[in-house]
């Protein structure tokens, strides 16, 4: 008998030391030098473990970010529109609707827009 490969998504699955993906990893990075400004300011108050506090909550929060898909629950509205989807998208999609006057734009393809 032969040997068949099959195919499958593997979007994402590129690791880096086993929990971090590339773009949690980016995103872990980020949120950790926003807490190293912290860090600094508390570093002139005499407070630095609170400064390393404060990066360690950061960076939780980028991996989070980086990491959690929203889940599906029926009962909430938010939930059933987003399910799935990652954190990170539904953060970006909230902030453009945001600024580009609360309007979303729908493209369809298909024989009644030809």
């Amino acid at each position: 008998m032969g040997t068949y490969n099959l195919p499958r998504n593997v979007k994402g699955e590129n690791r880096i030391l086993f929990i971090f993906t590339t773009k949690s990893l980016i995103y872990t990075v980020i949120a950790a030098a926003i807490g190293l400004i912290f860090n600094f300011i508390f570093s002139l108050l005499n407070m630095t473990l609170v400064g390393i506090i404060i990066i360690a909550v950061f960076a939780l929060i980028g991996f989070g970010i980086g990491t959690i898909k929203v889940p599906e629950i029926a009962k909430f509205e938010f939930s059933k529109k987003t399910g799935g989807e990652n954190l990170d998208d539904v953060i970006k999609r909230a902030i453009k609707f945001n600024t580009k006057g609360r309007k979303i734009y729908v493209y369809k393809e298909g024989k009644d827009n030809e």
